[in-house]
C-alpha cells in the first residue's frame, strides 16, 4: 500500500490525471500497432454458399479501394498477421481445408467431364453417349457437383471468423492492459499524528 500526505495530494491529483491520459494513449497505440483487419464491403457480405474467390483485406484504419490486398487462394497472405492467435489461426486452417476440398472437387469434375468427352470420340466410325464408362463418368460428375454444395457452404464464414477473432482479440488485449494498470483499490486513512492520507493499492 502506498501512502501520500496532504502536502503531496495536489501533485498526486496531477499525476493521476497524467497517468490516466498515458494509459489511454498506450491502449490506442497498442491497438494501432496490432492492426485491425478490415475486409472489403463485398467480402463482408459473403454468406453461406457464397462465391468462391479470394478475399481482400486491409490493415489501414480508413481503407480506400487501393489499400485492399488479396489474401491468396488459401488465405496464406493473412496468416502472418494472425501469429500467436490460436482461435484465428484455427478458423484460417478450416478455410484452407475447405479450399483444398473445393480444388479437389473441381479437378474431379473436370476429369469426369473429360473422360465422358473422350469416350464420345473414342470410336472413329460412330459416337457413343451412354456406354458403361460414360455412365461412371456421369455419376462421378453428379456426385462431385453435389459435394460442392456442402464444401462451399461454410468456406467463406471460416475466413470471416478468422478476421473477427483477430479483431476481437486485439480489442480485448488493449482493454486488458488498461485493467491491469488501474489501481485495484483507493481509500483514505490517517497517520499517527492524525493527518489524512490517500491510499492506492495495486494487485500484482
Amino acid at each position: 500500500m502506498l501512502l501520500f500526505s496532504p502536502v503531496a495530494f495536489r501533485w498526486l491529483r496531477r499525476f493521476a490525471a497524467l497517468f490516466i491520459c498515458l494509459l489511454s494513449w498506450a491502449g490506442t497505440a497498442q491497438a494501432q500497432q496490432a492492426g485491425r483487419i478490415s475486409l472489403s464491403l463485398e467480402d463482408q457480405k459473403r454468406g453461406l454458399n457464397g462465391v468462391q474467390k479470394n478475399f481482400y483485406f486491409s490493415l489501414s484504419q480508413n481503407p480506400t479501394e487501393a489499400d485492399y490486398q488479396s489474401a491468396g487462394f488459401f488465405g496464406q497472405r493473412l496468416r502472418s498477421y494472425l501469429a500467436g492467435e490460436p482461435e484465428a489461426l484455427a478458423a484460417l486452417n478450416r478455410y484452407r481445408r475447405q479450399k483444398l476440398l473445393f480444388l479437389t472437387e473441381r479437378v474431379v469434375f473436370v476429369g469426369a467431364v473429360g473422360l465422358y468427352g473422350q469416350q464420345v470420340l473414342s470410336a472413329p466410325d460412330r459416337q457413343q453417349y451412354f456406354n458403361s464408362t460414360q455412365k461412371v463418368a456421369i455419376g462421378v460428375a453428379a456426385v462431385s457437383l453435389l459435394s460442392n454444395i456442402f464444401i462451399s457452404r461454410n468456406t467463406n464464414t471460416h475466413f470471416q471468423r478468422a478476421v473477427e477473432a483477430h479483431n476481437a482479440g486485439r480489442t480485448a488485449g488493449a482493454s486488458g492492459l488498461l485493467r491491469q494498470l488501474q489501481p485495484s483499490g483507493v481509500g483514505l486513512g490517517a497517520s499517527a499524528t492524525g493527518r489524512p492520507l490517500l491510499a492506492l493499492r495495486w494487485q500484482l
